[in-house]
């Protein structure tokens, strides 16, 4: 019996700060609550965050499991019905560097694991580390998620670029954060797009724009999905739009 395949997708970017893990926990809940069971994956893998937003304690973790010290499926903390997270471990800087057999191990650790879900959402850490790259590879679809800071476009496009040229990917998707108004979120975007296309003749395809909203930040301080806090909000809004568009992805 061939196992079930999810539509596999990295939620990552190319600086710190841009708020995401909160998009990817928030748009974990969008899918879930549209019907999907959801696996988050928490690919920090040496400095957990999902775990931390969540106000959640693991004792199981990916690194556990490499470990031979855990059963895969044990890892997985269900918070929902359809909603699983498969947590990292924190203050392990050997994780953050994967050798070859560590990841044949992870490999196959996801793939039983991520069989039994529609949508496996992985929260990789920012910046262009060895694991970073390794689970974009995994990946089916690329989300990245940037600010409309100068900065924040920059490392984005990097790690586009090196994605591009390590893995061949030819497709993005992209997420703005915290932009004060839509025409700012469509701006950024575009200059990004242009950029790619014109240096590396790849697409870049516009998910939407999450606005900055009081909502988010008290979300956080509670350690809650905002989704889950604020229905009416912008923020909410914004994600679950978001989630719409995922929706037309298919699985491989």
């Amino acid at each position: 019996m061939n196992k079930k395949r999810p539509i596999t997708i990295s939620i990552t970017s190319g600086k710190g700060g841009v708020g995401k893990t909160s998009i990817a926990v928030n748009l974990a809940y969008a899918l879930m609550n549209q019907g999907h069971r959801v696996l988050l994956v928490d690919g920090d893998l040496g400095l957990a965050n999902v775990d931390i937003l969540l106000g959640i304690s693991a004792q199981t973790t990916i690194r556990t499991v490499l470990d031979g010290e855990a059963d895969p499926l044990d890892a997985v903390l269900y918070l929902k019905p359809g909603l699983g997270i498969l947590p990292a471990s924190s203050g392990v800087p050997e994780m953050v560097s994967l050798g070859i057999d560590q990841q044949e191990k992870l490999t196959t650790l996801l793939s039983d694991i991520t069989s039994h879900f529609d949508y496996v959402l992985v929260d990789t850490a920012a910046g262009i580390g060895s694991s970073v790259l390794w689970l974009n590879h995994f990946a089916s679809y690329n989300i990245v998620i940037l600010t409309p800071d100068p900065t924040s476009l920059t490392d984005a496009y990097a790690i586009i670029k090196t994605i591009f040229t390590q893995f061949d990917r030819t497709l993005f998707y992209i997420v703005l954060n915290l932009i004060r108004e839509p025409k700012e979120g469509q701006k950024a975007y575009e200059t990004l797009k242009k950029v790619a296309n014109q240096f590396l003749n790849l697409e870049l395809e516009y998910l939407g724009a999450i606005p900055e909203d009081k909502s988010v930040k008290e979300a956080v301080r509670q350690q809650t999905p905002f989704i889950q806090k604020a229905l009416r909000c912008p923020a909410t809004r914004a994600i679950m739009l978001v989630a719409e568009r995922i929706k037309n992805l298919r699985a491989d």
